[in-house]
């Protein structure tokens, strides 16, 4: 009996010290505890409040970042049109490179076409192509670009007379006033004013051809070209002046036969058809439509060259391996008429080529 109560107050002396120990660590772990969850009480309302806060703040600005992407793409896109849209003669690109674009496959004419291509390109030293707008003036655009690109002086005939007064001559010397139902391409202007209209846009295109004419720089030709062919009101109405010198020709021409003198082969063509038997139905069946419905037709580029005192040059690329594969507007041109150059892929719209300098 006494051995064990010697024993028990040992054992008892042994485990004083752990609970001893473990009864100081409890009130730090609890103060800690409870500090923390003061603390945490103090501050919950406040972080919640910023995390919310943080939140709106993300969700606003990605609202603003989408709305900022969408208005900057829309001032993009409204920029370009601004300033691309209406250049109606394209910058240089690579002729095969857009032969190898446009004309993919293997179809009988997407064959037909790539050897056309590489048959200006190998054997006319034709390098690159300048796409022109595919509108019902696009004859008339590559024309008259090509014209002022390279500088050409006016026809003789156009130094020798004041084209300006031309439509009233036509009114008052000759007596067409049918030519009040002119109409101006897509606008279908037609009535009284139609003299004083066509005035505006003749003395454009002379002051236009005569400034290009008298600059030598090639460069600055062209720059100022792409800035002229962006602009599509001074572009239509010069144009529309083209078409009135073709009419002012076929007039001229028509008076002569009445007379019986010589005129060119092209007009008697032209004059033979029934829809074309005199200038009135030229301009009422033919004329009244470029710019509108339809483009130039084969016998409408006879009478520009001839008009223009140009020989145009045309490369049908449908005409491939054909006689007809290379023509000339008119086929009766003088000597000494300078040369432009056009192709077409299909007779109705004309692009540039660029010749290997």
């Amino acid at each position: 009996m006494a051995a064990r109560k010697s024993h028990h107050p040992a054992r008892e002396r042994d485990q004083l010290p752990a609970a001893a120990g473990n009864h100081k660590v409890q009130p730090w772990t609890a103060v800690t505890n409870q500090a923390l969850d003061v603390a945490w009480r103090t501050v919950k309302g406040p972080v919640m409040l910023g995390i919310s806060f943080l939140a709106a703040a993300l969700c606003h600005l990605r609202s603003l970042y989408l709305y900022l992407g969408h208005r900057l793409k829309w001032w993009s896109g409204y920029l370009q049109r601004k300033f691309k849209k209406n250049l109606s003669v394209e910058a240089e690109v690579d002729l095969l490179g857009y032969c190898a674009r446009e004309w993919k496959g293997e179809t009988s004419r997407a064959k037909l076409m790539r050897k056309a291509y590489e048959e200006l390109f190998w054997r006319h030293h034709i390098k690159c192509i300048r796409q022109v707008k595919g509108d019902n003036y696009d004859a008339l655009r590559s024309v008259l670009f090509q014209i002022l690109s390279q500088g050409l002086s006016l026809p003789s005939w156009m130094k020798e007379k004041d084209i300006v007064k031309l439509p009233e001559k036509l009114l008052f010397s000759q007596g067409c006033n049918w030519i009040q139902q002119y109409s101006f391409g897509p606008e279908k202007y037609t009535g009284p004013n139609v003299f004083g209209k066509l005035r505006k846009c003749v003395e454009l295109l002379k002051s236009q051809w005569t400034e290009f004419s008298g600059i030598k720089d090639q460069h600055k030709r062209g720059n100022m070209c792409n800035c002229l062919f962006s602009d599509e009101s001074l572009e239509y109405k010069l144009y529309e002046a083209l078409k009135f010198i073709m009419l002012y020709q076929v007039i001229e021409v028509y008076e002569q036969g009445k007379s019986e003198k010589a005129i060119p082969s092209l007009y008697r063509l032209l004059f033979s058809r029934e829809t074309s038997s005199d200038p009135l139905s030229f301009m009422m069946n033919h004329l009244n439509f470029i710019g509108d419905t339809c483009g130039l037709q084969q016998i409408d580029m006879l009478i520009l060259g001839h008009s223009l005192e140009v020989k145009i040059k045309v490369f049908r690329l449908s005409k491939f391996n054909t006689r007809d594969f290379e023509v000339y507007y008119p086929e009766e041109h003088h000597r000494e008429w300078p040369e432009i150059c056009l192709l077409t892929e299909n007779d109705r719209h004309y692009h540039i080529p660029v010749f290997q300098v």
